[in-house]
């Protein structure tokens, strides 16, 4: 084997790690998760899936689901970051695990690209920066990756948590 192959072969086998660590930080999840349904007398089908460098899982199918969401996602955050400590708890590693609750996240993602879209091309129209309302820093990234898109127009995040937002501004 020469040192070309060597490397390659090092770099697939980092490659297999990582997913099977990934695998692994879905079923610690997945297991912490059915454990809190149960307690909270819940139905849903749990979903374990690798999406890039995370783990990615999902509840989906059951009554009362919304109420795993709550006002504009705010309890699937806090119950996304409960999971990553009950992970990293585990683990002993930062999970940069992602829950979805009732496809609200996908849903979201979906908006969020639309908005992201619209935006620039009515500042691709007008010529004048257009600021978004403040939004979570994921959501911020999924308008930027939206706005990246279309050619002649930028975005850049401005002000402060909470009230952080995008604005669309001509390139």
């Amino acid at each position: 084997m020469t040192g070309t192959d060597s490397d390659v072969a090092d770099v697939a086998d980092a490659a297999g790690d990582t997913e099977e660590a990934l695998i692994e930080e879905g079923e610690i999840a997945g297991d912490y998760l059915e454990q809190l349904l149960d307690v909270l007398d819940f139905d849903g089908d749990i979903d374990l899936d690798v999406e890039g460098d995370r783990a990615v899982v999902s509840i989906d199918g059951g009554r009362d689901l919304s109420k795993l969401v709550g006002r504009n996602g705010e309890v699937l955050d806090a119950l996304q970051e409960l999971t990553r400590l009950a992970v990293q708890q585990a683990t002993g590693v930062r999970s940069r695990l992602m829950l979805d609750v009732a496809g609200w996240r996908a849903g979201r993602r979906s908006e969020l690209s639309a908005l992201g879209t619209a935006a620039a091309q009515r500042v691709l129209e007008s010529g004048a920066p257009e600021p978004l309302a403040p939004m979570t820093p994921f959501e911020r990234k999924i308008v930027h990756d939206a706005v990246a898109a279309v050619d002649g127009v930028s975005s850049e995040s401005e002000g402060v948590e909470p009230n952080r937002h995008v604005v669309v501004v001509p390139s």
